[in-house]
């Protein structure tokens, strides 16, 4: 099995006073988030320096503030983009992450990514004030009994993370019940957040996100991406952004991500700033994993070598990825759509994929011409591996 470098972006609650500073030392960060804070609407240069603990927890500063700081990274990560293309075998954030990851593939630009994440965080804190919510981790416990609890007492399981971390969300008024009736062999901590993220709660916010992202023009990804909406492989850049908007009403799956990292053979696992969290959940996850968390440039030495020894050349690299439908999951492929020449509508069910517990759909995002299958009915497929070549008629 060849190398496989993923590389992943944290999401809320990864920031600290002050993580910014020694990045803006390096030639050209200050200039950069300069920019990045223009699109938006907020002083990222502070608020990555100077700003206390109490500003940088607010929903609408904390996240423009982290996708603008992992992009800021990455710059020293790969001096120039396709670097970054080239050697990822594959990208992933968390929550509010997924919209670093979608910039750095590629999607989006920065300057878009910018202004979502601003809208982003506006409208969730916005959703916040509606109704006392908040969040609760679980850690330990039996995750059936765990599952069932939170199921019990009306909430949502809103983060799975793996590694024996699931948090709760809803009411303030259910999470104090849900703390007094904690599962065996669990300890329920509340967090320091607003609301009840990844839940009905924030459904305002995805209709508003929804209708900015209608008028947002994507690509698709140049490096695949994993989607912590249930761990499917993702290139199709309309699609990346429709889970990006519905994604802040419901739960994030990192533990199927990490599932996904283990299904293509990685090797390597680098989290960018403000790292730490993702890090500690590879490492129990994902053993014999070389980790990383990328928190200073000091640690930038040991980032360009795992990136010179576990990149490797990406499949989409040789083909153009509009041509492309990929495998989003493990398992035993069944052809739909046979014939070469058959014309496929968007949305029609061109093959399935099933494991010994379940079965996807693999769906085409692309109206067009069966030209060629790349793999026979009954084969064994890897997550994000090429499985039929189409021509996109009127694209």
């Amino acid at each position: 099995m060849g190398l496989v470098l993923v590389i992943a972006c944290p999401g809320q609650g990864s920031q600290t006073p002050g993580f910014l500073s020694p990045w803006l030392e390096l030639p050209g960060a200050r200039e950069r988030l300069t920019w990045l804070s223009a699109a938006a609407g907020m002083d990222l240069v502070a608020h990555g320096t100077v700003s206390d603990e109490a500003t940088i927890k607010d929903t609408a500063v904390a996240q423009p503030l982290i996708v603008a700081g992992g992009l800021i990274s990455m710059l020293a990560l790969f001096s120039h983009p396709a670097d970054g293309f080239r050697a990822v075998g594959a990208g992933a954030g968390h929550s509010v992450g997924e919209i670093t990851a979608a910039a750095a593939a590629g999607v989006i630009s920065a300057e878009q990514a910018m202004v979502l994440v601003r809208e982003r965080g506006r409208e969730m804190a916005t959703a916040s004030a509606v109704t006392p919510t908040g969040m609760s981790a679980v850690l330990g416990g039996d995750e059936e009994e765990v599952m069932a609890a939170i199921e019990r007492h009306g909430l949502t399981a809103a983060n799975r993370n793996g590694a024996g971390q699931i948090v709760a969300a809803g009411t303030l008024t259910q999470l104090a019940a849900f703390a007094d009736d904690a599962p065996a062999k669990a300890r329920v901590m509340p967090l320091k957040v607003a609301g009840a993220f990844h839940t009905r709660h924030m459904a305002p916010a995805v209709e508003r996100l929804g209708a900015l992202a209608r008028a947002v023009s994507t690509h698709d990804a140049r490096v695949p991406l994993v989607s912590n909406a249930d761990g499917a492989v993702l290139h199709d850049g309309r699609e990346v952004l429709r889970r990006i908007v519905s994604q802040v009403s419901n739960p994030v799956r990192w533990d199927l991500c990490m599932e996904t990292f283990r299904d293509l053979g990685v090797t390597g696992f680098i989290e960018i700033p403000p790292a730490g969290a993702l890090t500690g959940l590879a490492k129990r996850a994902l053993k014999g994993v070389e980790t990383l968390a990328l928190k200073t440039p000091d640690d930038l030495e040991a980032a360009h070598r795992m990136v010179r020894e576990h990149g490797a050349k990406g499949v989409r690299q040789d083909s153009p990825t509009w041509r492309l439908v990929v495998a989003p999951h493990k398992g035993t492929v069944a052809i739909e759509a046979s014939e070469v020449g058959t014309l496929v509508d968007v949305g029609s069910v061109i093959a399935r994929i099933s494991t010994l517990r379940e079965s996807h759909d693999v769906t085409s995002l692309h109206g067009g011409q069966v030209v060629e299958w790349l793999v026979e009915d009954g084969d064994p497929v890897s997550p994000g591996q090429p499985i039929l070549r189409l021509h996109p008629l009127g694209e």
